[in-house]
């Protein structure tokens, strides 16, 4: 870079994972700035920063952060212990339209998935607008994936640590945004990454994971959904494939597809949500063959490989954050659409539109061609 260090910025969440990505790129010798995203979740707010103020500012954390408490304080101290400038960033407007998106998403009969949107609109969108602010030539962060220059170009690729991986979460970064990327703990493994925070006398070294949707922190979506747009909360019907009623519920936004626990009917066998209908407000059960899809269309696409014809390209699909991949085809829908179709070697289970589908190479099964977001899914014959 002309003599001069290389400048990243790193969102650094308070946990063990980004704060060692920190530590690392220190290591290296890249000029780091820390950066803790506000995103005004319920009850918590940091010191220095008005509830309106959209700016990034180095502040004083309080003793509450912005997900969960004590994130912001965590990020804080490590930020000290590193000794590298530490900012925080007031997204709270930006985080708002995550969280419509959220339960538009669920007010529509499909299933959300908030953190990919995160990191598109605000990980890798609206960060990445800051960096360029103060002059950082990268944004990282503590994600397991990895980034393959090697030809010529930048290459999103699954984690190390298969159990850790999460290259599907980040599909929907742009190609020009992977240029603009570091990854630096994607060729570790978990129990390594503890290590290295723990010889690096960080105090986050041995906190838990988040297990939690940060703005719905005691896991009650459907309560967030009904606060926000409460002509959702109303009485429906629950039938069978064949239309027949077999009781009532108490809104379709409190099912998702593949559900067995809560359905609130007994047939003499394992009942299923098998689909959703929004207008009717009708919850449709079946059995778990019920649940069987051969292919699913998707749209909204984004593809950082090739873009696939109109004939069937060989892949590996992944229609879930936590299950493995699968072996598939996927094609473009010739019609003039945006549309793109995904056909799996076996029928897969609960495939729910508004879930990411996520493609890897099948030759280069680490490599993530692109992916979208399920419309709807075509039930096994």
């Amino acid at each position: 870079m002309s003599g001069t260090r290389a400048k990243v910025l790193v969102a650094m969440s308070g946990g063990v994972d980004s704060s060692v990505a920190a530590a690392l790129l220190l290591r290296e010798g890249y000029e780091v700035v820390g950066c803790f995203m506000r995103l005004g979740s319920p009850g918590e707010a940091a010191e220095g920063l008005r509830p309106d103020d959209g700016a990034c500012s180095p502040v004083r954390i309080g003793h509450r952060g912005c997900c969960s408490v004590g994130d912001a304080a965590d990020a804080r101290l490590v930020a000290a212990q590193l000794d590298i400038p530490f900012y925080v960033c007031n997204f709270k407007r930006d985080f708002e339209r995550i969280i419509d998106y959220f339960v538009d998403e669920y007010a529509r009969g499909r299933t959300p998935n908030p953190c990919v949107r995160c990191n598109d609109w605000l990980k890798f969108g609206r960060l990445h607008e800051y960096a360029r602010a103060i002059g950082a030539d990268f944004v990282a962060s503590g994600h397991y994936a990895r980034i393959d220059r090697s030809r010529g170009r930048a290459r999103l690729l699954r984690g190390v640590d298969a159990r850790k991986d999460q290259s599907y979460v980040l599909f929907g970064a742009s190609r020009d945004r992977l240029e603009e990327m570091l990854l630096p703990i994607g060729e570790l493994e978990k129990p390594r990454v503890r290590e290295i925070a723990r010889e690096l006398g960080l105090p986050v070294f041995d906190k838990p994971d988040s297990q939690e949707i940060c703005f719905v922190p005691d896991d009650d979506y459907a309560g967030l959904v009904e606060r926000r747009r409460p002509q959702v909360a109303r009485a429906g019907k629950l039938v069978d494939r064949d239309g027949r009623v077999l009781g009532e519920h108490a809104g379709q936004h409190r099912f998702t597809i593949g559900q067995r626990r809560g359905v609130g009917v007994a047939l003499g066998y394992p009942v299923y949500v098998v689909d959703k209908d929004p207008v009717t407000n009708r919850v449709i059960v079946g059995s778990e063959e019920d649940l069987l899809i051969e292919s699913c269309t998707f749209s909204q696409s984004n593809w950082i490989e090739d873009e696939p014809e109109s004939f069937w390209r060989p892949c590996v699909a992944k229609y879930r954050y936590n299950t493995p991949g699968v072996m598939a085809q996927v094609r473009r829908i010739d019609d003039g659409s945006d549309g793109f179709e995904v056909r799996f070697e076996t029928p897969q289970r609960a495939v729910a539109p508004g879930q990411a589908v996520v493609l890897y190479d099948a030759d280069e099964p680490d490599v993530v061609i692109g992916g979208g977001w399920i419309d709807a899914g075509i039930p096994a014959r």
